[in-house]
């Protein structure tokens, strides 16, 4: 193995009752809490890079934060020309900096996210990527579920198996590769039984179209489901200091289950990373324009949030998206977070969360912030 530790260097330490002093013991890279709420050492040392999990148990290695690549050619800030070459960029440095799970789907652009993704990855940056995409989610909103649920506004969602297996073999052509190293559902589509087009997807992986396949923004019920029919190697969820719904259930029946968790938008879109203190901040053709957190009264109430998360990350020394990253890397050793940016002083000031120091005091803090004003869509 290379760039990290093994999974069993990433086995907790048992600490015996009344042996853990949380208040002077740091949590740093490797670090995990256990269920109530103390925190245990991996055993991780200083000078390695990034360290590494699993996706689920059987699953490929991959560094503990990797890069989603949607923001690069669609959804914000559209109305700045693309910078391919710096996308491009970014992608090769988030390798090199071991950020090695790279992120995107047919729908981002759509097909131009793909399509930039697989001219990045060519020859050794591909053989030192896990790829991962999507299918499922329509943009244009002109199937009949468009705009339900947890789609992302103006967006459909087609689940049927012909579908599926049109959709992997043209995502494998933009990608310019003979297959991914995950393939992931992006919504569920309520008009196809979920077996229907799990079972698909399977028929991708038995065919070495993908190794592993995943789903995205479901409940335990339907993960429950797509498992009677094919192993689920990953869930991919919003997760963030603003955003915890998956903590409830979705995570923990994970845990149990040996499934990744692969949190999208652990920075709150941006938000969580102080960039923003007012609506006329966002750029104007910015699909965050749309979204309720981020109208003008909501956002304003929003900003004590993020005026906390500033706090505890000066009291720390690191950066707001740093300590919210951190904390979202402390909710388990299966948790992937996948921040997105197409900026490469934002790609190191990522990969630096997870050297990123959070004291119990700190966690506790972070716990207790508000919930935000508005919902996600």
């Amino acid at each position: 193995m290379s760039g990290g530790l093994s999974r069993g260097d990433l086995a907790p330490r048992p600490l015996m009752e009344g042996s853990c002093d949380l208040q002077s013991t740091p949590l740093r890279r490797g670090w995990i809490r256990c269920g109530t709420g103390c925190v245990l050492t991996t055993g991780y040392e200083e000078g390695l890079a990034m360290r590494t999990t699993t996706l689920g148990t059987n699953g490929p290695e991959v560094g503990v934060i990797g890069l989603g690549c949607m923001g690069m050619t669609a959804s914000y800030d559209l109305a700045t020309p693309r910078d391919d070459s710096t996308s491009i960029g970014v992608i090769h440095q988030a390798l090199d900096l071991g950020m090695t799970l790279i992120d995107t789907a047919d729908a981002y652009g759509p097909y131009t996210n793909e399509e930039l993704v697989g001219r990045a990855l060519t020859g050794e940056h591909r053989q030192r990527a896990v790829l991962a995409t999507k299918v499922g989610l329509v943009m244009g909103g002109s199937s009949p579920t468009a705009g339900s649920g947890t789609a992302s506004p103006g967006a459909g969602r087609n689940g049927r198996p012909e579908h599926v297996r049109k959709s992997i073999d043209d995502s494998l052509r933009r990608l310019g590769t003979d297959h991914v190293d995950l393939y992931q559902l992006h919504r569920v589509d309520p008009e196809v039984p979920l077996e229907e087009t799990w079972g698909a997807m399977a028929e991708a992986v038995a065919a070495g179209k993908t190794r592993h396949i995943g789903l995205s923004e479901v409940s335990v019920d339907e993960i429950r489901q797509a498992q009677a029919v094919h192993p689920v190697t990953s869930v991919q969820s919003e997760l963030s200091l603003w955003t915890r719904d998956v903590l409830a259930e979705v995570l923990p029946y994970c845990a149990a289950q040996g499934i990744a968790l692969i949190p999208f938008s652990p920075l709150g879109r941006g938000f969580l990373t102080g960039r923003f203190s007012s609506f006329d901040d966002l750029p104007q053709d910015d699909f965050r324009r749309q979204l309720p957190r981020f109208q003008q009264e909501a956002l304003r109430a929003n900003l004590a949030i993020v005026g906390r998360v500033r706090e505890i990350a000066e009291r720390v020394g690191a950066s707001p998206a740093q300590v919210a990253l951190a904390w979202v890397l402390t909710q388990g050793r299966q948790v992937v977070p996948i921040p997105g940016t197409k900026t490469p002083k934002y790609l190191v000031d990522n990969a630096g969360a997870a050297d990123v120091e959070l004291r119990a005091a700190d966690l506790a803090d972070l716990d207790a912030l508000p919930a935000p004003e508005g919902s996600r869509y």
